[in-house]
């Protein structure tokens, strides 16, 4: 066992995610066990009324990232604008005939803030954000201060 793996046993669960998908991005279904959760899924650009992968990881990254900007903003004692909003993209890659991956962005708005104080929230943001540090070396991503 290695050491990181020894701390993150002893770290505290906090909350586990149970989704239940059929039918994969065409025509599928996702479903979490609470039933907050029910979307129909279907293939990026496709028409229908599903939504995708894509759409379903933009959306919890830039909620996430939100969140976690707002844990800096209240450890520094910084008001967080009521109008701070978050732009996510995640692009869907084709490489050949089958080698997809993926690529992100996010495009954070701290209107009225200092811009110094506004980029300090984005990288802590960055550092503190779960779904930045599971992407972080994997995919290529950007985050930005607009």
């Amino acid at each position: 066992m290695t050491a990181q793996t020894a701390q993150k046993q002893a770290e505290k669960l906090l909350y586990t995610a149970k989704i239940h998908t059929t039918g994969g991005r065409e025509k599928g279904a996702a479903r979490s066990s609470d039933g907050r959760l029910d979307v129909k899924l279907s293939i990026p650009g496709a028409p229908g009324t599903g939504t995708n992968p894509e759409q379903l990881l933009a959306a919890g990254w830039s909620a996430c990232f939100e969140s976690a900007m707002g844990l800096a903003a209240r450890q520094h004692k910084i008001a967080l604008p009521p109008d701070l909003a978050i732009d996510a993209e995640v692009d869907l890659h084709l490489a050949g005939a089958d080698d997809y991956f993926l690529s992100a962005r996010l495009n954070v708005s701290l209107p009225g803030v200092d811009r110094a104080v506004a980029q300090q929230l984005v990288d802590a943001g960055e550092k503190l954000c779960p779904y930045s540090k599971a992407l972080r070396g994997s995919i290529d991503v950007t985050v930005t201060l607009v």
